[in-house]
C-alpha cells in the first residue's frame, strides 16, 4: 500500500527545490516573512503527509502552490477576528527604508503589491515572478484561464497606477517589479 511508503527521493528533492518559490509566493500573499515561513512550513508538512496523493509525472510545483494557497485561505478564514499587527506588519512598515534606489523601488513595489486584492497578488506572483503559464495558474487557483488573464491585466494596471508608472522605463531595475508588470504598462495618469 502506497500510504505506508516513504516519499521517493525525487519527491523529496522536488520539495526542497520548490522552497524558494513557495516562500516568495507566501510572502506575496501574507506580506510578512515570519508568516510566510510558517505558511511554507505548514505546506511542506501537508505535502509530506499526503505524498501518497501526489501523482508522479504531474506538476509538483503546481500541487505545492495549490496546497499553500489553500492553507493561506483557510488561515485567513480563521483569523478574521484577530487584531491586526500581531505579527508586527504595521511596525515593519514604520521602518526607515534603505538608501539605495533599488531597495527603495523594491519597497515601493512591495507596498503597492500588498494593496492589491489577494487574488490579484497571487496571479502576479504565479505568472510574473514564478513563471507559471496561464493554464498552470488557472489550475492552481481553481478558475478558468480567462479569469486568470483578466485578473492579471487588472492587477498589472492597478499596480502601475499605484506606483505611478506610465511607461516601461519608469519601472527601474527591480526584476520582480518588471516581471509583475509584464513589460507593458497601459495605465495613464491624468
Amino acid at each position: 500500500m502506497r500510504s505506508a511508503e516513504a516519499p521517493s527521493a525525487v519527491f523529496r528533492e522536488g520539495l526542497m527545490a520548490a522552497i524558494p518559490s513557495l516562500r516568495a509566493f507566501a510572502r506575496s500573499l501574507c506580506g510578512s516573512m515570519d508568516r510566510a515561513d510558517d505558511l511554507v512550513q505548514e505546506t511542506l508538512v501537508k505535502a509530506w503527509s499526503n505524498a501518497n496523493s501526489f501523482q508522479p509525472g504531474t506538476n509538483l510545483n503546481a500541487w505545492l502552490f495549490t496546497i499553500l494557497r489553500n492553507v493561506f485561505y483557510s488561515e485567513m478564514r480563521k483569523r478574521r477576528r484577530e487584531v491586526e499587527d500581531i505579527d508586527g506588519s504595521y511596525a515593519e512598515r514604520l521602518a526607515i527604508p534603505g538608501e539605495q534606489n533599488s531597495r527603495v523601488d523594491f519597497n515601493d513595489f512591495q507596498v503597492a503589491l500588498e494593496k492589491l486584492p489577494a487574488d490579484h497578488r497571487e496571479v502576479l506572483v504565479l505568472i510574473g515572478a514564478s513563471g507559471f503559464s496561464y493554464e498552470e495558474a488557472a489550475e492552481i487557483c481553481g478558475v478558468a484561464v480567462g479569469t486568470i488573464k483578466s485578473r492579471l491585466n487588472r492587477a498589472r494596471n492597478r499596480l502601475a497606477q499605484l506606483m505611478a508608472i506610465e511607461q516601461v522605463a519608469d519601472i527601474g531595475p527591480d526584476p520582480m517589479a518588471q516581471a509583475a508588470l509584464g513589460g507593458t504598462v497601459t495605465h495613464k495618469t491624468a
